[in-house]
């Protein structure tokens, strides 16, 4: 185990392309941290520099204090765990677990030994003889986990390792990791698209976008309060709700009302010589106002999904342009409205996000 750092790590492909820019974060021995982000944002660039699988235009790579830029990626003491799993597909499960070993000369009693240990951590134990071809994807997936655990690496790479698996066998295998890498303690860097995965797993979650990082932290600080516009709408399913809103005395305007801000973030957007900012509002921060309300937003229902003990209502606001995107609310399941309605929605208190109009950046 060991910690692992990165430093003004950069990375251009031919024609200038930056695929990674100035990437600066120190991920501490144990951490499981995940790389997010949209397609193209530089997250798996990341994961691949970090094995020497790709050569860094500039800054370095350190693990467990050591700079591994020149070093060949057998040299660095990591283990990979790719998104296709990556098998042998004529070795069997104990073969495929335990090439690596073998390839570096580990005497054959000690290979079947650590082999397996790690079937027995990823209840692989009755499945050592069989080919891959024989397995689901989920038990595919365990022997690549297995091969890598293995080795004892001081760092675990994993490149959108649950992609491949469908939607249930997703959500156990996430849960199956992220307890795995408890019990080992070994350094994780977890890469994936997926946001949700993202905050159900990391420790840390840092988020990219153009190959740059636009925020690090915990889970729960991510989502309470985002850096960036872009964070923001990016972390939270569904979405964070966005949209432009003016200036005006008491607040923002948004839709049909007035939104109070903090006196911080009304002298924040002062200071930038602002008349309008970027009003962002979460799904769950509305309640159903009551019959007599004259003063709640009102919504105009164009969508309904239901979802059991959830039910996410997307609309229209007063003033909204032909393209904006729907405004989603969640409701109580049990008692949704239906499509066509109008509702009236009360803003809890605190729960506003605001950002610059321009650069996105967070007021206050």
């Amino acid at each position: 185990m060991a910690n692992l750092s990165f430093s003004e790590l950069t990375k251009a492909f031919d024609g200038g392309t930056l695929a990674v820019e100035s990437f600066d974060l120190d991920i501490t021995d144990g951490e499981f941290m995940v790389l997010v982000g949209p397609s193209g944002s530089g997250k798996t660039t990341v994961l691949r520099l970090t094995a020497g699988l790709e050569n860094a235009t500039r800054g370095e790579i350190a693990i467990g204090g050591q700079v591994v830029n020149n070093l060949h990626p057998m040299d660095r003491d990591i283990a990979m765990v790719f998104q296709n799993y990556a098998l042998y597909p004529h070795m069997s499960v104990a073969e495929n677990m335990g090439f690596a070993l073998k390839l570096k000369g580990v005497p054959k009693e000690e290979r079947v030994a650590k082999v397996r240990e790690a079937a027995k951590l990823l209840d692989l134990e009755s499945y050592l003889d069989r080919k891959p071809k024989a397995l689901s994807g989920g038990q595919r997936q365990r022997v690549a986990m297995g091969r890598a655990i293995v080795r004892e690496p001081s760092v675990f790479l994993m490149d959108e390792p649950l992609s491949n698996l469908d939607a249930k066998l997703r959500v156990e295998t996430r849960s199956n990791i992220a307890a795995l890498q408890a019990r080992l303690g070994t350094t994780t860097v977890y890469v994936t698209h997926d946001q949700v995965e993202a905050m159900t797993m990391g420790h840390r979650v840092a988020v990219l976008k153009d190959g740059v990082l636009q925020q690090c932290d915990t889970p729960r600080n991510l989502y309470d309060r985002p850096s960036n516009a872009f964070v923001a709408g990016f972390i939270g399913s569904p979405a964070m709700n966005l949209r432009t809103a003016d200036l005006v005395p008491g607040g923002a305007r948004l839709g049909n009302i007035v939104m109070p801000l903090s006196p911080t973030v009304i002298n924040a957007a002062h200071s930038a010589g602002l008349t309008s900012i970027m009003l962002g509002v979460r799904p769950e921060a509305f309640t159903l106002s009551d019959g007599a309300s004259t003063s709640g937003l009102t919504l105009e229902v164009r969508l309904v999904e239901e979802l059991g003990a959830d039910a996410y209502v997307y609309g229209v606001l007063p003033g909204d342009a032909a393209d904006a995107k729907p405004f989603v609310v969640r409701f109580d399941g049990r008692v949704p409205p239906r499509i066509g309605d109008i509702v009236t929605i009360d803003v809890r208190s605190d729960e506003d996000h605001a950002f610059h109009i321009d650069t996105g950046e967070r007021l206050g």
